[in-house]
């Protein structure tokens, strides 16, 4: 490996239902040649889950829907070690594909067939697990962004602080997070600086942002196993969600998480930045609310 800092880039593997079965989008790149699946380089300040959804679109036209996280790829290209972070996808919307002088021809493959074009083993690789993964739905748990600090609040109710000036920007950055997993559903605790972190998100969806009254602060403090309930019923629930709470109250919930068969406890660690969240992807059985976790993912609304 190169003594550089390596190149960081996001892609996903896009299925969508065929006639006879999975399709897999793949892109012709004229430039190199090469058959391969959409990626391209993170950009200053971008976050991974940001590039990987911005650079299928631009490649083909498909705006992806995030799934499950695939083996992160780490390769010399061009001399240069790079680190790319892979998401299995669906389709979102599709804008339309126009050739440039990048990407030339989009296809729609088989996984069979989509494995065999591609140029370069590994994304071969990545193609078979994709498909070969159970369907899911996300929920994300999220602590608040940045609020304005206890000692500089004059208020009565300590539930009525706000953010600061650097969680609202925290909280926009958090807007392209949250729609790269499809979240449909906004539901948070009726804090202010809770509110206040998924409100942009809420609009942007043109959904209301259910509030959540046990899952505050003060009301997990005073009653921890009714917020522990509340986040059984909404993990459930299969609506790809977010729930935004504080990080008092995140290791009860992350408690009614490991009760879920499939998940691992070394994932699920409380310790949450402000505008951190943790990305629960969950299995469920055909016909029941009965849910297994698949993955956990961890990630900061700053870039990584």
């Amino acid at each position: 490996m190169s003594d550089s800092s390596p190149v960081r880039a996001a892609g996903v593997v896009v299925l969508r239902p065929g006639q006879e079965g999975p399709e897999v989008l793949v892109i012709h790149r004229n430039l190199r040649s090469d058959w391969s699946l959409p990626k391209g380089k993170v950009e200053p300040g971008e976050h991974p889950l940001v590039t990987a959804v911005r650079e299928c679109d631009e490649e083909s036209g498909v705006i992806p829907v995030l799934g499950l996280p695939l083996e992160r790829q780490e390769y010399i290209a061009l001399g240069e070690p790079k680190i790319v972070d892979y998401w299995a996808a669906t389709v979102g919307s599709e804008e339309g594909f126009a050739p440039d002088e990048e990407v030339d021809e989009v296809v729609w493959l088989s996984p069979e067939d989509a494995a065999a074009r591609m140029t370069y083993p590994r994304d071969s690789d990545l193609i078979r697990q994709a498909t070969a993964a159970l369907p899911t739905t996300p929920l994300i748990l999220l602590r608040h962004t940045q609020a304005m600090k206890r000692a500089d609040f004059s208020g009565k109710l300590d539930s009525e602080r706000p953010l600061s000036g650097k969680g609202r920007s925290q909280a926009k950055a958090l807007v392209p997070m949250l729609a790269a997993y499809g979240i449909e559903d906004v539901h948070t605790s009726d804090a202010q600086r809770c509110r206040e972190t998924v409100k942009r998100y809420a609009k942007s969806i043109d959904a209301a942002a259910v509030a959540e009254a046990s899952l505050s602060e003060e009301a997990h403090a005073e009653r921890p196993k009714r917020a522990g309930r509340r986040m059984r019923e909404l993990l459930a629930d299969p609506t790809p969600l977010v729930v935004c709470t504080h990080r008092p109250a995140l290791p009860t919930l992350l408690e009614a998480v490991a009760e879920l068969p499939g998940a691992d406890p070394s994932m699920l660690d409380p310790r949450l930045p402000p505008g951190g969240f943790l990305v629960i992807h969950r299995h469920f059985t055909p016909g029941t609310d009965e849910a297994t976790v698949v993955a956990v993912e961890r990630h900061s609304v700053s870039p990584e």
